[in-house]
């Protein structure tokens, strides 16, 4: 059934007369779809998305399908900010390319995804002051703490939706919890356990304590330390309701629902308004809320042999001296070091949803008069490596090192 249906939309769209009508009548299939996501394969929802996608584009921006955003490095987030502010319905229902200014690279996807890359850390730097930061899972959560600029929720819940409307990766460290809450999922004591592991370890201990003694001797009440270290009542007169073995799953529970809704409300929903705003049509729902996680953070679980099985070469044989050298080289590499070549070669670190086994890239000859003095150079929206065909493999890994180590400001187009 999964692989008819897309197929019937994929051949339905390829003809002009149909849209008006498939778009309603898809609207419908849609609806009742969202009942039973589980219909669909990974695969399946995500074309269903790019299809959609392709179709609001198509009938709400004309003969104009491209939204320009120009932003200066140095500035991103001022600019970025300064732009979703002032932008309407319509510019962001358009494809979105990204123009770093002062640089000549042209956005066919490569640029657009750097872009969402480098803000996300960049938003979510400690010192930025928008989100609580937890330690002990270097995941992030929305902070109950008035921040500096008050839309910024509802700003970054428009990232979102931008990115995910243009099937980008916006690797916000956000846990499981969030997705959930987007699809209506409430968020459960293994998700507090994610995010904060030793709060919610200390809580499967009250939930597992044997004897309900050591339960009052530990003297909790039904309150809850902020991140502020102010303490918040989970109940009235929670301060002087006292934790027992007949009242701890209670207990447990408000703490659970505190941190994941009360206290972040406002933020939340500021959010999911933004993320509506950005992202105008409703096929997210068709996700599950780890599939969501996925086509949004990409994975971060990586398979390097498969990458090495998956790569096309152009103008090189694979067993050329210089790919062998590339390749020993590579798998030498620190984790931290792989991980900064996907982002040279793809504009991210992470691994888009559909996985290891269906990344490719290609590596080709950049035929260089003196290929000893050039440095390799990657597209990132066609995903090609261009690798000078070096004399030794020393020269090809210092080569490469430098392109890794600069690779934000370093040949991306």
């Amino acid at each position: 059934m999964q692989c008819s249906l897309v197929s019937f939309l994929v051949l339905t769209l390829q003809v002009p007369s149909f849209k008006l009508y498939f778009s309603l009548s898809f609207q419908l299939v849609f609806q009742i779809l969202t009942q039973v996501p589980c219909i669909f394969d990974m695969d399946d929802k995500i074309s269903t998305l790019e299809l959609q996608a392709n179709l609001s584009r198509q009938f709400t921006a004309g003969t104009n399908m491209i939204s320009e955003l120009h932003v200066r490095r140095e500035h991103l987030i001022q600019d970025t900010l300064q732009c979703l502010r002032t932008a309407g319905a319509n510019w962001l229902q358009h494809m979105l390319q990204v123009c770093f200014e002062g640089e000549p690279g042209i956005d066919e996807g490569g640029v657009g995804q750097e872009f969402f890359k480098i803000l996300a850390r960049e938003l979510c730097a400690p010192e930025e002051k928008i989100f609580r930061h937890f330690e002990d899972s270097h995941l992030i959560w929305f902070s109950r703490q008035a921040p500096a600029e008050e839309d910024i929720y509802f700003l970054i819940g428009n990232l979102f939706g931008l990115a995910f409307y243009n099937m980008k990766i916006a690797a916000f460290p956000f846990p499981l919890a969030l997705f959930k809450k987007m699809l209506n999922f409430q968020p459960t004591l293994e998700d507090l356990k994610e995010l904060s592991p030793n709060l919610g370890r200390n809580l499967q201990e009250v939930l597992d304590e044997p004897f309900g003694d050591n339960i009052e001797n530990l003297e909790l009440d039904f309150t809850i330390s902020g991140e502020d270290g102010v303490d918040t009542e989970l109940k009235e007169n929670g301060a002087a309701i006292f934790v027992t073995k007949y009242n701890r799953k209670e207990y447990v529970d408000a703490c659970v629902n505190y941190l994941f809704n009360d206290s972040v409300k406002k933020q939340f929903e500021d959010f999911m308004r933004g993320f509506e705003k950005g992202c105008p049509i409703k096929h997210w729902k068709l996700f599950l809320p780890a599939e969501l996680q996925v086509v949004l953070l990409g994975h971060t679980e990586y398979n390097w042999q498969q990458l090495e099985k998956n790569v096309k070469y152009k103008d090189y044989e694979e067993s050329d001296e210089t790919i062998k050298n590339f390749w020993a080289v590579f798998h030498d590499l620190p984790e931290k070091k792989k991980k900064e070549f996907l982002a040279f070669l793809t504009g991210t670190d992470c691994i888009p949803a559909k996985g290891m086994a269906r990344f490719t890239f290609t590596i080709m000859d950049s035929r260089q008069e003196d290929p000893d003095l050039s440095y390799p150079n990657a597209s990132t929206c066609y995903k090609i490596l261009q690798l000078p065909r070096y004399t030794t493999r020393d020269i090809l890994k210092k080569m490469l090192l430098h392109a890794l180590e600069n690779h934000e400001t370093f040949g991306l187009s």
